[in-house]
């Protein structure tokens, strides 16, 4: 449920005293630097709010299948304040999101929408002020107690393989490969193919293959041939990271797990990034 009203009363005087009752107050200048990382991990209803001193991470999962979560760095934000070693709920990201967007999320220059986003506890909503032209709105989230997310036990010391690329050219992928394909099959091995991208759809097999030495490639670290197949409807939310990164580090574990990493800079030019788990399809052995 998402409340709405609105004051004259501007966010700067809000008094300190005020904020004593809150255990996390977050402020951005610009709320599309908030919205438009959450839009990246938006694919599901609930999700999980984790805010400790280094920050704010956001989780969403499906299925046990896929996790996506978006780290904000307490740097980020113009105040960010946490008077608890861990505070954690649960909201509708689709509702978040709307009122982020309460003033049409105004992409013209000069023009931006300030929040506040304030949290008392437990049984309590999650409220947010946004401001833009002197104009205050007020909006009250209801929040449930948070689900434990997944863990994938995923960890560098696990991981066989690993390329990072430059953002362009993994969308140029996607945009040649067939996406009527139930699966996305990655070959990463140290020597030929390299680093491989292949479907299987309606109009045929195709190949994606990026050379170890491509500029494309910051980092080829292969140790061993990999094959694996992922389902692309669960790869698909993963193409809102992509639109919004510059970067992305494709990282498979010893399981076949598979970890995105996107770098997403902000309008403020500051870096944040989206990462998404998701499980292989089925097991393919190795050629």
């Amino acid at each position: 449920m998402c409340l709405h009203f609105s004051t004259t009363m501007p966010l700067s005087t809000q008094s300190q005293a005020q904020d004593e009752q809150y255990v996390l107050v977050a402020s951005l200048d610009n709320a599309r630097n908030l919205s438009n990382i959450l839009k990246a991990i938006s694919f599901k209803d609930h999700a999980i709010f984790s805010a400790t001193t280094n920050g704010l991470k956001v989780t969403v999962e499906d299925s046990k299948c896929l996790q996506a979560n978006a780290f904000i760095q307490a740097e980020i934000f113009q105040e960010f304040t946490i008077r608890e070693d861990l505070v954690g709920f649960q909201v509708t990201l689709t509702v978040l999101l709307d009122c982020l967007n309460i003033f049409g999320g105004s992409t013209a220059p000069g023009v931006s929408t300030a929040l506040r986003m304030c949290y008392r506890g437990y049984g309590y909503p999650l409220t947010l002020f946004l401001e833009e032209g002197g104009v205050v709105t007020v909006c009250k989230i209801k929040t449930q107690e948070p689900e434990e997310p997944i863990d994938f036990e995923f960890c560098s010391s696990n991981v066989t393989n690993k390329v990072i690329l430059q953002s362009e050219s993994l969308k140029e992928a996607f945009s040649e490969l067939d996406m009527t394909s139930e699966v996305l099959q990655i070959t990463m091995s140290p020597s030929q193919p390299y680093f491989r991208l292949s479907t299987f759809g309606n109009s045929g097999n195709a190949h994606y293959d990026y050379p170890k030495d491509s500029d494309m490639m910051e980092l080829f670290r292969c140790t061993k041939t990999q094959i694996n197949r992922y389902k692309m409807s669960l790869l698909k939310p993963t193409t809102k990271a992509l639109a919004l990164s510059c970067k992305v580090s494709v990282r498979i574990d010893n399981r076949g797990i598979l970890s995105l990493q996107y770098m997403v800079r902000n309008d403020d030019g500051q870096i944040c990034f989206v990462e998404y788990y998701c499980c292989p399809d089925e097991e393919t052995d190795d050629e």
